[in-house]
């Protein structure tokens, strides 16, 4: 036990002398790194449900990127073209989802919310919903509908009076 508690111990102070040791630029990098698959951190900590990591990359990112840089993050896709949006959906996070919205509404401009995060299509031209709808996610589903209302305005025809002539 107390062998273990001294691992800890060292792993923590690695972890420490890491932070004190690493630039910005390569915090950055590194956050901003993909995988074979063309996840970032962002993405994978979505997939895995993990809040608290989505959170501190979000701290990071809005201290130590630009807005051009933070959209990129939050629009990113992997090799099938989905987003951590989709992803999301996909497992049912509906905090994530609802937290992704938030964070989206200040950096995205309205066409971006709409066209690059509540109707974003992957490879085969699958949305959120679609994800949400195949996990039958339906109050994932539900949500991503009255959030897209928001946002998706029709053209009303206007109306005719058919008493004039």
């Amino acid at each position: 036990m107390a062998a273990d508690c001294g691992k800890l111990g060292i792993l923590q102070k690695g972890r420490e002398s890491a932070k004190v040791n690493l630039t910005t630029e390569e915090i950055h990098n590194k956050l901003s790194a993909t995988d074979i698959l063309g996840r970032t951190a962002w993405y994978v900590a979505v997939g895995e449900g993990n809040f608290r990591a989505l959170k501190k990359v979000w701290e990071w990112a809005k201290e130590n990127l630009t807005t051009e840089e933070i959209n990129n993050k939050l629009l990113a896709t992997d090799s099938l073209g989905r987003t951590a949006w989709h992803l999301a959906a996909k497992w049912g996070e509906l905090d994530i989802l609802q937290k992704m919205l938030e964070w989206a509404k200040d950096y995205l401009t309205t066409e971006e919310l709409k066209y690059k995060l509540l109707l974003a299509t992957d490879n085969k031209g699958w949305t959120a919903w679609h994800e949400a709808a195949k996990w039958s996610r339906l109050d994932i589903f539900h949500n991503i509908l009255e959030w897209a209302k928001e946002y998706l305005t029709r053209e009303k025809a206007p109306k005719h009076d058919q008493h004039e002539q």
